[in-house]
């Protein structure tokens, strides 16, 4: 029997595909476009539906998985895909790293490609092939859940981190045996809701789209980003999974993008019992592929609707040809017809959970953590002797320390107690690692923070998905509060650990209120009063707004969900083992009610504060202090006049003050004096980080592009208009922060 085309490596892939797609009924090409929970009935998903991906393949069941494809008619090898975003999510021993948020303040995009490389070994190692990350949307509404996914506020920052994880996933290509294909989410606009809600419509201009949302996703696709995902909400009335512009015009035409399109959970059927703009799923189908999507994530009524469809004249199969031609490129690309690169038991032995990953776990911890305030108790070390009291409900608490996407935060049915214990240090673990011998760490929980309770609407959504519980304040407890004060008041030092927990964190759980919750204020109230030095630990998936007693703590640390090592980080913090380096990449409101604070605001309103209160955040995008004291002078601009093709060359002289060492994050912003439109006040262009040793000065050097100080006109395009700029320098984007100097860029 003569071998097929498709089969014959030795062939070119498109030829192949040719050869391929030739052979395919069209329930076959149909069934390739599906993407299913493996979860479900595998035998029906992959015989019956011919599905051409599943996600949320447990390890017992991924090798049914590939068994059955292989049988089918064709033996098209199946896409497996998860969301491994912050490592390995449901793999027990996995390597679970910070998330997004947390890595984002390391502001280091080659520490954090190194982070994406390591997920990737473990990822390819148990027969998945695609990761659902970087998460590339801009959060400016703290209320919103998903804000822990996100690298921040900035798109220039979003954008270099996000490109570091992409190189970082797709290695040295699709052929790689340790690659797996990245994924660019959620395209595009998913993050700017309404309230806070998730995947509420996106009262979005296309000129603020284009000046903001889309940079990210336009890097992504011009470097090499291999599949994009859709957003769940709707812009300017049309959902994004049918905005034939977005997906065809932006992303196809203008961008030249050649990947493959997925939408997210069950947006086609969104658009019939949720959205309504269709009518029934035969019609949705028929929206979906004409406006250019490739992938449909979970929508299983799609393989029979789509059929209906082309058979009814509602979508031409050429269309439906197209979409297959790109899922079978990937497929191809990896190598899946030879080697469908299935879970490696000795691969796995060697690399999860590996000792150089866990080194890598704990620098990325290190450098995920912030210091906001220090009255100089911090660093705390030097004693023969000390009591440290290790205090606060997220003191112990293993799953915070992972937050979302990660074990036991529900996506995956066959972890349900997450990650093993033993491989999760928390703050707690982390102080009786660290302190020194003589030292004694006591613990008291203080107070709760959550009660779950039967969500009101029901025991499932729309689409079959169970309602998990949800959340209700924990009340304050009498007798563990005083509890905790009593191992305060009896301590040297009392570090209180409170945040969030996962309840308050993840898709559909936005927040009303950014206030700490449950009975955490009123413990923190009462530590306070003590006469024992009080430092904040904030272990969250996003920022909290702070009650007064926490200003008057010794210190505070952001510690966005830190990861397995995060607990031994934050007590090396402390006791001064390390320095601190990390920098908010988001800011911090005082008060829900002065949302949105992000920095790179438009110019241009009556005064500049709330009748009852500030409009300046507590904590800007870019603050953090250092244990040592580092002086900013000297902004020279080397030729004030630039050309529109020329480069901003600057420097900038840095001194510690200080008796230690420090690793300063050097920001440059651009500010574009007079713009022919409403434009952000100042803008980030550039960052350097710098060790400069005690006692040291250090010249830095700082360029910035012509090309990239640009605006977006009214008509949305992107220039740069001729004329007079400043360029701003300093430790944040807060104003007292930065030095400025002047510069043209000619016409």
């Amino acid at each position: 029997m003569t071998t097929p085309a498709y089969r014959d490596p030795a062939l070119p892939v498109e030829e192949r595909i040719d050869d391929l797609l030739d052979r395919m009924t069209l329930a076959e090409k149909v069934g390739q476009m599906l993407q299913l929970d493996a979860r479900g009935d595998l035998e029906d998903i992959v015989t019956q539906k011919l599905v051409g991906s599943v996600l949320h393949t447990s390890p017992e069941r991924m090798h049914r998985a590939i068994e059955l494809s292989a049988g089918t008619r064709l033996g098209i090898p199946l896409l497996t895909a998860d969301d491994c975003i912050h490592g390995h999510s449901f793999w027990p021993g996995a390597t679970i790293f910070p998330t997004q948020l947390a890595m984002a303040c390391s502001w280091d995009a080659d520490l954090v490609e190194r982070v994406a490389r390591a997920t990737a070994v473990e990822v390819a190692s148990t027969g998945v092939h695609w990761t659902f990350s970087p998460v590339l949307c801009i959060a400016r509404d703290l209320r919103w859940g998903r804000v822990d996914e996100t690298f921040g506020e900035d798109p220039v920052l979003i954008g270099e981190l996000g490109m570091a994880m992409v190189r970082g996933y797709q290695g040295a290509g699709l052929t790689d045996p340790t690659a797996i294909l990245a994924c660019a989410k959620h395209f595009a606009g998913y993050s700017e809701t309404q309230g806070g809600r998730d995947a509420s419509e996106a009262d979005i201009s296309r000129r603020k789209l284009v000046s903001w949302f889309l940079p990210p996703f336009e890097r992504a696709a011009r470097e090499g980003c291999r599949t994009f995902m859709l957003g769940y909400q709707s812009m300017d009335g049309t959902p994004i999974t049918a905005n034939a512009w977005l997906l065809g015009d932006v992303l196809k035409r203008d961008w030249g993008f050649t990947g493959t399109l997925i939408t997210d959970w069950d947006n086609v059927g969104r658009m019939v019992y949720e959205q309504r703009v269709c009518a029934d799923y035969v019609e949705a189908a028929a929206v979906a592929v004409r406006a250019g999507n490739d992938l449909v994530m979970t929508t299983p009524q799609f393989f029979e609707a789509a059929q209906e469809a082309v058979g009814r004249g509602m979508l031409d199969e050429r269309d439906v040809d197209a979409a297959v031609r790109r899922i079978l490129r990937l497929k191809f690309e990896l190598g899946l017809f030879e080697d469908p690169r299935a879970p490696d038991p000795a691969r796995q032995a060697v690399v999860i959970g590996s000792a150089d990953h866990a080194a890598l776990n704990l620098e990325i911890a290190r450098r995920s953590l912030v210091l906001l305030t220090n009255d100089g108790t911090l660093p705390f070390g030097g004693h023969p002797t000390a009591t440290v009291a290790v205090i606060g409900p997220n003191a112990d608490d293993p799953d915070v320390m992972l937050g979302d996407w990660a074990g036991s935060s529900g996506q995956a049915d066959w972890m349900p107690d997450g990650q093993p214990r033993e491989l999760v240090e928390t703050v707690l673990d982390g102080f009786r690692a660290v302190v020194p011998a003589g030292w004694t760490v006591t613990t008291a929980r203080g107070a709760d923070i959550q009660v779950l309770v039967p969500d009101p609407e029901g025991a499932f959504f729309p689409d079959g998905e169970i309602r998990r519980p949800v959340f209700s304040p924990a009340p304050v407890d009498a007798e563990m509060l005083a509890a905790a004060v009593a191992a305060a008041s009896a301590a040297d030092l009392a570090v209180v650990v409170l945040g969030d927990t996962v309840a308050l964190n993840g898709e559909y759980k936005s927040t009303a209120t950014l206030d700490l919750q449950g009975a955490q204020i009123a413990l923190l109230d009462a530590l306070v009063t003590t006469s024992t030095p009080v430092v904040v630990v904030l272990v969250q998936g996003k920022p909290s707004t702070l009650p007064a007693s926490a200003l008057r703590a010794a210190a505070i640390i952001q510690a966005f969900n830190p990861g397995m090592r995060g607990g031994r980080a934050v007590a090396e913090l402390v006791l001064g083992l390390i320095e601190p380096t990390g920098r908010l990449p988001i800011s911090v409101p005082r008060h829900v009610g002065q949302q949105p604070v992000y920095y790179n605001q438009l110019r241009g309103q009556h005064g500049n504060r709330y009748a009852d209160l500030t409009q300046e955040p507590q904590f800007v995008f870019g603050d953090g202090l250092s244990y040592s004291t580092v002086e900013y002078g000297d902004l020279s601009v080397i030729d004030p006049v630039v050309a529109p093709d020329g480069v901003v060359q600057a420097q900038v002289t840095l001194t510690n003050t200080g008796s230690r060492p420090a690793v300063e994050t050097v920001q440059a912003y651009i500010r574009d004096v007079v713009t022919s439109v409403t434009w952000a006040d100042k803008e980030l262009k550039a960052w350097r980080q710098v060790s400069v040793a005690a006692g040291e000065s250090v010249t830095v050097e700082i360029e910035v592009a012509a090309a990239d100080c640009t605006i977006v006109t009214g008509d949305a395009r992107r220039v740069v208009e001729p004329g007079a700029f400043e360029l701003l320098v300093g430790r944040s984007s807060r104003e007292r922060d930065l030095l400025r100097a002047a510069f043209t860029v000619a016409d």
